[in-house]
């Protein structure tokens, strides 16, 4: 009879997921409910499941701890300013996301932005933060290409330290100040800009950077909103010809993907030559900063 309380349990697990409830109790319970809720004692997403919820259990597997996000947004922002650049990335093989995320971090390279662009990629960045805490203490993980809150919620749950998009959704600012985590939406705008920052953004990402107006725009726009902190994610090469005048403009970081990651040096398993040119692009970026 436990399987006809599925679809509904399901339904509440994912409610449950959304509004950041964790549970730290598995053991079923008599009377009011089977869980114990770090967050909302009084309400459990699993109350429905019933007597059933000890056959319900071997379908779905709850975290019986609490997941935050490893560094403070301080550490996150200080991080991006400091470095200037933060590599972006995403591959199905966890394993060469293993070696592409550790050629970037003995490259110099400080925030990675993982994106959300493939079947089960929560399921990738889950591995990746559990692996990254041990193996590369200092890099600082988030995810990108989150458009909507239910996504920014699931990837917070499994650890991200910021969350960035390539549009301003304003429901997902809340479900990030509520943990102090970045997030840093995409804006093609003076009003996108200006809208994402009352919205708590505290770095907003202008993209897709060289079709919006390139290095002039971001230069134009820090003149009326010079509190600004801009990350630029698009047409941007790790080159010095290109990435001087992007730091020049008063750029807090650049994003880069495809130019720092060409397929034939990932199909290559060239991880040496990821580190070289990481470290020469955050040369360049010193460089243009001195």
């Amino acid at each position: 009879m436990w399987f006809k309380y599925g679809l509904k349990a399901q339904k509440l697990l994912a409610q449950g997921i959304a509004l950041g409830i964790m549970a730290i109790s598995k053991a079923p319970c008599k009377g009011k409910s089977f869980m114990f809720c770090l967050e909302f004692e009084s309400f459990c997403p699993f109350r429905a499941c019933g007597a059933y919820w000890r056959n319900f259990s071997k379908l779905f597997i709850v975290n019986s701890y609490k997941v935050m996000a490893k560094f403070s947004k301080m550490q996150v922002m200080a991080a991006m300013k400091e470095t200037g650049m933060v590599p972006v990335f995403f591959n199905k093989d966890v394993e060469i996301c293993k070696n592409v995320i550790k050629a970037c971090y003995e490259g110099g390279v400080r925030v990675f932005e993982f994106t959300n662009r493939g079947d089960f990629a929560h399921e990738i960045f889950g591995e990746l933060v559990k692996w990254a805490d041990k193996a590369c203490p200092e890099m600082i993980l988030g995810a990108g290409t989150v458009v909507d809150a239910g996504t920014a919620s699931l990837y917070l749950q499994l650890g991200a330290n910021f969350i960035v998009g390539p549009n301003f959704n304003p429901d997902i600012a809340p479900v990030c100040n509520r943990r102090l985590v970045p997030y840093s939406p995409g804006c093609g705008s003076v009003t996108e800009i200006n809208n994402a920052q009352a919205a708590g953004c505290d770095v907003t990402k202008v993209f897709p950077a060289g079709n919006v107006g390139g290095p002039s725009f971001v230069k134009n726009v820090m003149a009326p909103l010079r509190w600004s902190n801009i990350m630029v994610t698009g047409a941007v090469e790790p080159t010095e010809e290109n990435l001087t005048p992007w730091i020049k403009a008063g750029v807090l970081c650049v994003g880069m993907g495809s130019k720092l990651f060409p397929k034939e040096t990932v199909a290559a398993g060239d991880w040496a030559a990821i580190t070289a040119k990481c470290q020469e692009a955050l040369g360049y970026i010193a460089k243009a900063r001195a």
